[in-house]
C-alpha cells in the first residue's frame, strides 16, 4: 500500500506536466476509479480476469486477424498486468498491439493476392458472419481458408447492392487498407486510453475512460451546443462527407457548402491548407471546430450534373470560406407538438412532449431539460391542453438532477430517488441520499401518459419510476425499459488526459425498488420492434444485481385540493385504458409491420450464409453499378417533414390516443374514494 501511494504521488506530479496520457497514469488512474465506484475498492484477482477478459474481446472481436495462439500469447503477458503497472511496465499492451498491427498487415496482402484478376463470387461459398459462431485459427491455412470465406462474403454484400464485382473488390480492399492505416496510426497513448476502458467496463457497463475526445463530444452533448460550422459530418471511403447541415448554422447561412460535399483539405484562417484525405474524423472535426468568430476555409470536392436533367456528373473543386459561430443542437432539445382527438364526441388537444435526453448546461444561462420542459408545460396550460404525453423513449438518461426536476413539475413536494452509495468504511452498509421536489408547484396536474421503450434508460427510468410509484401517470409503450439502475459521476483528469467516468451508486424509485434489471413495466404494453428481446442492462456484462430497499413514497406528493390537485392512477382506470388500446393496437396497419418483423427475426437463423442467398438473382459477372450505397444521394427532411414523421409513428399514436380515453376517463369518472387518492403514500 506504501509503494502503491508513493507511486500515486509521483504519477500526480507527472499528471500536472503534461497533457499526453502516458504508461505511467495509468495506475493511478487506475485507482481513481477505485476511489469511488460502488463495488470495486481494492485490486482483485477477479477484477484483473475481467480486465483481460474484456481486452482480448475488444482485440480482433471479429476474429479476422489473431490466430489462436497469439491470443493465448496475449493472454500470458497479461497475467499479472496490475503488477506490472505497478512498476509501470506497460510492454504486454505495446506487444499485444504490435502484434495485432503485424497480423492485419499478413491478412491484407492475402487479401490482396486472393482479389486479384482473377477473382470470382463462388455461390457455393458460405461464412458464419456472427463472431460467437466461430473459433480462431490454429495456423496459416485455416487463416487463409476462413479469410476467402469472408471476402466472398464481403464483395457479396456490395453486389448485392447492384456494384459490379470489380467495384465491390475495390470497395473491399479499400476498408482493409483503410483499417490498416487507422491500426498502423495507433499511438501508445491510445493504446493506454483503449486498456483504461477495459479496465473500467470490467467494473461495470457503465464506467468507462473518456479520453480527450470522448470528453469534448460528451460535453457538447450535455450543453447542446458547441462553437463551428454546424455541419454533421461523416467518414466514408478516406472522405470526410457533409450529411446535414444545421438550420441557422454558419455553414448553412452561407449557402456555400452542399450536402454531399467531400471536405479534402482545412485551413485555419489565410494559412495554408491541412490535407485531410485519410485523416480520422474525429481529427478533421478538431480542425473545423474552434470559437465563435473565427474564420476557417474548407477545400471541398462536389459532383455536379453536367447539364439540365442530365444523369452524367463531373467533379469540382472548391474552397469555401466560412466563419465559426455557435450551435445549437435543436433535435436533442425539449420539443412540443399538437394532436387533436376525438372521443365520445368531445375533441381533445394532446400536448406531446418529446423529451430526447437529460441534458444540462452547468454554465451560466445555458440549456437543461428541467427547465425547458418547465417552459413547453407552461404553453401547454396557456393552450388549454386536454392531457399530455411526455415521450421518453429512446431516452438514455443523462443529467440525474433533471431527472428529479422533471419528476417535481408533476407532482407538489416529495421525494423522487434515493441514491445507494458504498460506505466509507468496508464492510458497513450502502449510504443513502435522498433527492426530493421541494418546490410545491404542480406545472401539469392534468391527465399524462408517458411512453417508454426498451431504449429508455437511467434518468428516463427514475422518471417514469417515480411517476408510477405515485400513480401520477400511466406508462406506455414498451414491456419494461432498459434496466439501468445506476449512478456515474464524471472526474474531469488534468487537460488532455479526458475523464474518470465511474459508477458511484445506485439508485431506488420512491415504491422501494432499484430499476436494476427489471426497469419500469409499462401499464399498456404495445408490440415491440424486432431485435429488443434482448435489449436490457441484464444482457450486458458485469452488470451489477439488483436490490431493493423499503418504499419511501411522500403524502405531500398530492395536494388533495385546488388547483394542484391530481387524480391517482389506479388499476381500474389502467383497465378502462387497456381494454380501449388493444383492438386498435389489434387493426393498426403499423403495429402489424411491427409483429410481422419481430415474428421474423424470431426465426432462429441458421450460422451459415450461402454467398447465394445474398446475391439473390444478382448477376455476380454484372459489369454495372461503380457506386456504393454511401455515395448516393438522400433526401433532407425539413423540420415539418421531420414532425410529419415522428407523429406517424405507431407508438406515438396509440400513446395519443390513450391521452385522449385517459381525459375523458378523467372528467367523467366519478369522484375517487380518498383512500384512492392517497394511494401514493
Amino acid at each position: 500500500m506504501i509503494k502503491l501511494l508513493s507511486l500515486l504521488l509521483i504519477s500526480q506530479a507527472a499528471l500536472a506536466q503534461t497533457n499526453e496520457l502516458l504508461c505511467i497514469h495509468v495506475m493511478p488512474i487506475q485507482m481513481r476509479y477505485l476511489q469511488r465506484h460502488v463495488n470495486y475498492s481494492k485490486l482483485t484477482p477477479e477484477l484483473e480476469k475481467r480486465t483481460v477478459e474484456q481486452y482480448m474481446k475488444r482485440m480482433d472481436a471479429l476474429k479476422l486477424f489473431l490466430f489462436e495462439s497469439d491470443y493465448k500469447e496475449i493472454q500470458h503477458d497479461m497475467a499479472g498486468i496490475f503488477e506490472k503497472l505497478r512498476k509501470q511496465d506497460c510492454g504486454p499492451l505495446v506487444k499485444a498491439q504490435d502484434l495485432y498491427n503485424k497480423r492485419i498487415e499478413e491478412r491484407i496482402e492475402f487479401a490482396e493476392k486472393y482479389l486479384s484478376a482473377g477473382f470470382k463470387l463462388d455461390p457455393a461459398a458460405k461464412v458464419k458472419p456472427d463472431a460467437k459462431d466461430r473459433s480462431r485459427p490454429k495456423n496459416v491455412a485455416q487463416a487463409n481458408a476462413f479469410m476467402k470465406s469472408e471476402l466472398q462474403y464481403e464483395v457479396a454484400n456490395y453486389v448485392a447492392t447492384d456494384i459490379s464485382v470489380e467495384s465491390a473488390k475495390k470497395h473491399v480492399l479499400q476498408n482493409y487498407q483503410r483499417l490498416a492505416k487507422h491500426v498502423g496510426d495507433t499511438k501508445l497513448r491510445d493504446v493506454y486510453s483503449n486498456y483504461l476502458d477495459c479496465f473500467a467496463s470490467a467494473l461495470d457497463p457503465h464506467s468507462n475512460y473518456m479520453s480527450a475526445d470522448a470528453l469534448e463530444e460528451f460535453q457538447i452533448q450535455m450543453r447542446l451546443s458547441l462553437d463551428g460550422i454546424g455541419a454533421t459530418l461523416s467518414w466514408q471511403n478516406g472522405f470526410t462527407v457533409v450529411e446535414q447541415l444545421v438550420p441557422g448554422g454558419a455553414a448553412a447561412n452561407s449557402g456555400l457548402l452542399k450536402r454531399k460535399d467531400k471536405i479534402v483539405g482545412v485551413a485555419q484562417g489565410d494559412g495554408p491548407f491541412t490535407d485531410v484525405m485519410e485523416m480520422e474524423l474525429k481529427d478533421v472535426i478538431k480542425l473545423i471546430r474552434g470559437p465563435k468568430g473565427t474564420p476557417v476555409r474548407l477545400k471541398v470536392v462536389r459532383k455536379v450534373a453536367k447539364a439540365k436533367d442530365s444523369k452524367e456528373k463531373e467533379t469540382q473543386r472548391l474552397e469555401i470560406p466560412l466563419v465559426r459561430d455557435k450551435i445549437k443542437l435543436e433535435d436533442q432539445a425539449a420539443s412540443i407538438v399538437y394532436v387533436e382527438r376525438e372521443v365520445q364526441g368531445s375533441k381533445m388537444k394532446i400536448a406531446m412532449l418529446n423529451l430526447p435526453s437529460f441534458y444540462h448546461d452547468e454554465r451560466k444561462d445555458g440549456p437543461s431539460a428541467g427547465g425547458d420542459l418547465k417552459k413547453l408545460l407552461a404553453e401547454a396550460n396557456k393552450n388549454k391542453a386536454d392531457a399530455v404525453v411526455l415521450d421518453l423513449s429512446n431516452n438514455g438518461g443523462g443529467s440525474l438532477p433533471d431527472a428529479v426536476d422533471v419528476s417535481g413539475l408533476f407532482i407538489a413536494t416529495g421525494e423522487i430517488v434515493r441514491l445507494g452509495e458504498r460506505a466509507n468504511k468496508e464492510g458497513e452498509p450502502m449510504v443513502y441520499e435522498s433527492l426530493e421536489d421541494k418546490d410545491p408547484t404542480v406545472d401539469w396536474a392534468g391527465p399524462l401518459v408517458v411512453l417508454t421503450n426498451r431504449g429508455s434508460a437511467s434518468a428516463s427510468e427514475i422518471v417514469s419510476g417515480a411517476l408510477q410509484d405515485y400513480h401520477r401517470a400511466v406508462i406506455v409503450g414498451g414491456d419494461h425499459t432498459f434496466g439501468k439502475g445506476s449512478m456515474q459521476a464524471v472526474e474531469y483528469l488534468n487537460q488532455g488526459l479526458g475523464a474518470v467516468k465511474a459508477t458511484t451508486g445506485m439508485f431506488f424509485t420512491a415504491g422501494g425498488q432499484s430499476t436494476q434489471h427489471r426497469g419500469v413495466s409499462g401499464d399498456i404494453v404495445f408490440p415491440s420492434p424486432a431485435g429488443l428481446d434482448k435489449y436490457s442492462e441484464k444482457t450486458l456484462d458485469y452488470s451489477l444485481p439488483p436490490k431493493k430497499i423499503p418504499p419511501f413514497l411522500s403524502a405531500s406528493a398530492n395536494p388533495l385540493e385546488g388547483p394542484s390537485a391530481w387524480t391517482p392512477i389506479d388499476p381500474d382506470i389502467i383497465k378502462h385504458l387497456k381494454d380501449k388500446s388493444t383492438p386498435r393496437v389489434a387493426s393498426s396497419a403499423e403495429f402489424k409491420k411491427v409483429r410481422d418483423e419481430a415474428k421474423k427475426a424470431a426465426k432462429k437463423p441458421s450460422m451459415w450464409v450461402t454467398i447465394s442467398s445474398l446475391l439473390k438473382g444478382k448477376d455476380p459477372n454484372s459489369t454495372k453499378g461503380e457506386t456504393a450505397d454511401e455515395d448516393k444521394d438522400e433526401p433532407i427532411l425539413s423540420a415539418a417533414e421531420k414532425k410529419k414523421k415522428y407523429l406517424e409513428r405507431a407508438d406515438v399514436v396509440e400513446a395519443a390516443n390513450i391521452a385522449a380515453d385517459l381525459a375523458v376517463e378523467l372528467k367523467t369518472a366519478r369522484p375517487r374514494h380518498p383512500a384512492s387518492r392517497n394511494a401514493a403514500k
